[in-house]
């Protein structure tokens, strides 16, 4: 009786071994080169796209702006995009676009504050005087000294900075001189990539990993073959044993 099982368990072996699994790996190398071709590539489409957004930031054409966020957006929404993101130099893999800045958009809303208070400020009844004025006779002479204009950070800095020096009080408040500076946080965005799309990059992933899975389960049952067939082979030994 337990002959008859060791030697379906072999035959079991026997079945599972003739499916090569050295097929397998040999199939998978080239899709996870193929798998590795298109995510760059889907990487490439998304880089250029963010680009486009920073240029038309740079120009300052906000229907552009608008029009290239959602063209980014869909892209990245509906592709598998791997970037790599430096996090305070610490390497790590992220799916989507990582987060970036629409840095001249923050500064044109910056100083269009600064343009609204300024009106404000040069009231000259305001208690503490002209403040405007004041910060003007410091912050544009360090403006020309540095190469400074309107538009740059330092200057939004210089200005902000002057402005922290007077005590605050009920008319500076009602302007918002300080607080109606918009946050960097209004001005930053990242876009998240779904694991797998129904893309030619998602398609082959999906494959690769049918393959994998399919591998992996061919060792597990292999290996579970292998230990039957020695337990019923040595009850199979105490068997014989017995009987002399």
């Amino acid at each position: 009786m337990g002959g008859k099982k060791s030697n379906r368990i072999r035959e079991r072996l026997y079945k599972w071994k003739s499916v090569q699994t050295w097929q397998l790996l040999l199939l998978l190398v080239p899709l996870v080169f193929l798998a590795a071709t298109l995510l760059r590539f889907d990487h490439i489409k998304m880089a250029k796209l963010r680009q486009a957004v920073i240029d038309a930031d740079t120009v300052g054409n906000q229907e552009n702006i608008n029009s290239g966020l959602k063209e980014l957006e869909d892209f990245v929404f509906s592709h598998v995009v791997i970037n790599v993101l430096d996090d305070n130099g610490n390497q790590r893999i992220i799916f989507g676009t990582g987060p970036f800045y629409l840095e001249e958009s923050y500064i044109r809303a910056a100083n269009a504050a600064i343009e609204e208070a300024e009106n404000t400020l040069a009231d000259d009844s305001n208690p503490n005087g002209n403040i405007y004025e004041a910060v003007r006779q410091v912050c544009q002479p360090l403006a020309h000294q540095n190469g400074w204009n309107s538009h740059q950070q330092e200057y939004l800095d210089c200005w902000t900075g002057e402005l922290a020096k007077y005590p605050a009080t009920e008319t500076l408040s009602s302007a918002i001189i300080s607080a109606n500076v918009p946050s960097t946080e209004l001005f930053r965005y990242e876009f998240a990539s779904p694991l797998l799309a129904p893309t030619a990059a998602g398609g082959v992933i999906l494959i690769c990993i049918i393959i994998l899975i399919i591998i992996l389960v061919r060792l597990i049952v292999w290996i579970v073959l292998k230990i039957a067939l020695g337990i019923t082979e040595f009850r199979d030994r105490l068997a014989a044993k017995s009987r002399r």
